[in-house]
């Protein structure tokens, strides 16, 4: 989850989308003429020789003039074509970031429209000049090759036409060989495109492959444990996480939006301290119990659940779930045992039904409509008792009122345990908890 978190969605995108496509075009249609191109080559060159090898070899000593414009634009063309892929993916996250409901709503609500066309204007203005560039450049590739073939040809025909004078070689073999040049350089241009087309092709290769050589953070098991049926415990031991700095879990290009912008995350990622946001917890929910978890923001709440869901893997102690490491289970058994509802919901463009049922792909209409129907806080708080009974429970709560009937209630703060107990325990403690209750419930007296 760590890579997706500080990964923007726009490179991650392009890198998936764009890259993989001229990647792609390099090889069907680059390399499609390659093996045709050889077969001439071979034949043109088998006839040349058994005409006069000394023009032959004329010919083939000026080769390296024909392939000259290769080597030198093709590294040029490489470079124009990483910064224009890199464009296109700051244009694609700025596109994509924007042009959804909630971006949408941010740029209505604040008026920021003109600033939006005007970063977009100048983001596709550069992305259309990289592009110019990229043509002006393949032009000059084009009529230098073609320069060189010409000059090629042309010492090959005075050297020729030398012999000749000298009685070397005869005017029809001087007249055959004329003909059988076009033939060779012509060939060994096409294939000098291919050698480019091939040079900025790897460019898309890296971008891909810098990403599928990325380590997984949270690596699946050799030998995955088996999850024992029926409600389970939860036990977290002695549990210390900090999140992981980018350059660990990512690539400063995915994250950043320009290279100036790289140049400081890299700095940023360099001097951060991987402060731990959880520090040495221990929490044991008994199966079939439930378990309030509440605090400030910021407090560490929800990075606890993401360890239990195995989102993430702690860099000091233990999260077990029936007595399992969760490092021990395949996440496809662990995720499969865990129903989560989250405080943002997200929601696909497809039915209704189709997003209700996510997680349960084989649930009956009955079930995946059930919970339209709560409409307020009670009727949602129902539902949740309802869903949650015979169940093991982890809830974060804002609203107090909603865990009042917790088995047990940890108060999380700064990453750390602050107190634990049942509601009237915490209470009766007159600490954080009380302090956070009193004035939650003072504050909606007044609204009142």
């Amino acid at each position: 989850m760590s890579f997706f978190t500080a990964s923007r969605t726009g490179n991650l995108v392009s890198r998936l989308n764009t890259d993989v496509m001229g990647a792609q075009q390099a090889f069907t249609s680059a390399l499609a003429g390659v093996v045709s191109n050889t077969e001439t080559l071979v034949v043109v060159l088998a006839t040349m020789l058994a005409l006069s090898w000394q023009i032959t070899l004329l010919a083939l000593v000026l080769v390296p003039i024909v392939l000259l414009p290769a080597r030198c634009v093709g590294r040029r063309l490489a470079q124009l074509r990483r910064r224009g892929m890199e464009l296109n993916a700051e244009l694609g996250n700025r596109m994509t970031e924007r042009f959804n409901v909630a971006g949408a709503l941010l740029v209505k609500l604040f008026g920021t429209a003109a600033v939006e066309d005007a970063e977009y204007a100048k983001r596709a203005a550069a992305v259309r000049d990289i592009g110019v560039k990229q043509a002006m450049t393949a032009r000059v590739f084009f009529a230098s090759l073609a320069a060189m073939g010409s000059l090629a040809t042309a010492l090959v025909y005075g050297a020729g036409g030398l012999m000749a004078i000298a009685g070397s070689v005869s005017v029809g073999t001087l007249v055959a060989f004329a003909a059988l040049l076009t033939r060779l350089y012509g060939p060994l241009t096409s294939l000098s495109n291919v050698q480019v087309e091939i040079m900025s092709a790897l460019v898309s290769f890296d971008r891909v492959f810098e990403i599928l050589d990325l380590t997984p953070a949270v690596a699946e098991p050799a030998v995955p444990a088996a999850l024992p049926a029926g409600p389970l415990d939860v036990e977290l031991d002695g549990v210390t996480f900090a999140y992981p700095r980018t350059s660990e879990v990512s690539l400063l290009s995915l994250t950043s939006a320009d290279a100036a912008d790289s140049g400081a995350r890299a700095a940023d990622d360099v001097e951060g301290s991987a402060r731990p946001v959880i520090a040495d917890v221990s929490l044991t929910v008994p199966a079939g119990s439930m378990l309030a978890l509440v605090g400030p923001s910021g407090a560490g709440k929800t990075t606890l659940t993401a360890l239990l869901a195995r989102l993430y893997d702690p860099q000091a102690g233990t999260v077990r779930l029936g007595g399992i490491d969760v490092r021990d289970l395949a996440a496809d058994d662990l995720h499969a045992a865990l129903d989560v509802v989250t405080q943002d919901a997200h929601l696909f463009h497809e039915s209704v039904r189709d997003n209700l049922a996510y997680a349960a792909p084989d649930a009956s209409d009955a079930e995946a409509t059930a919970h339209l129907d709560s409409a307020s806080e009670a009727a949602v708080q129902r539902a949740l008792d309802e869903a949650m009974s015979g169940r093991t429970s982890v809830v974060i709560a804002h609203r107090l009122s909603t865990v009042q009937a917790a088995d047990e209630i940890a108060v999380i703060e700064e990453g750390r345990v602050s107190e634990r107990g049942t509601h009237p325990e915490l209470l009766a403690r007159g600490g954080v908890y009380a302090h956070l209750y009193h004035t939650q419930f003072a504050n909606r007296a007044g609204a009142h």
